[in-house]
């Protein structure tokens, strides 16, 4: 879920059904599409994210009871309904989830499982262009300096290519 070696904001709290969902003309039922596309508050720039097929079914679930429009936010504020939710509270709400499936809250946040699964696909690929892509950093260096890859991860890689 999120990576960076500074804190960035999870683009979650901000997505609107249009960045998620897919259907006819706007309106419900829609469902799920495998992708979906957010600005990042930081950089400006869009990042696209994949949706698993156990998320879209949630996340169509989710939708149909709140109703609304494709326009709306996917998950609104608390306060106000046409805003989103803020970060704090998505957070508070990881926190929640972690919690009640047995795990330490400390252990985990969005930050933290942003970072996990960029570093799951860098381990399984080795692509670092592929990761910053996801990540939406604009520099190769950051990416590295994100995952923690050093010399050993390099010669590594290497030792498993053969040409």
């Amino acid at each position: 879920m999120a990576s960076p070696s500074d804190r960035r904001r999870m683009p979650v709290p901000s997505a609107r059904r249009t960045a998620t969902v897919s259907g006819s003309g706007g309106g419900f039922p829609a469902r799920p599409s495998g992708r979906a596309m957010v600005v990042q508050q930081k950089t400006g720039r869009p990042v696209q994210f994949e949706l698993t097929s156990d998320v879209r079914a949630s996340l169509l679930a989710w939708l149909e009871r709140r109703g609304g429009t494709v326009n709306d936010h996917a998950f609104p504020s608390r306060i106000n309904h046409a805003h989103h939710m803020s970060t704090r509270q998505y957070a508070r709400l990881v926190d929640e989830w972690v919690t009640a499936i047995g795990l330490r809250a400390s252990d985990y946040g969005t930050h933290s499982l942003r970072r996990t699964k960029a570093a799951m696909i860098y381990k399984a690929t080795g692509n670092l262009r592929a990761i910053q892509i996801l990540l939406g950093h604009t520099k190769i260096e950051n990416t590295v300096r994100y995952l923690g890859v050093d010399i050993e991860d390099a010669l590594l890689l290497a030792e498993r290519t053969e040409i």
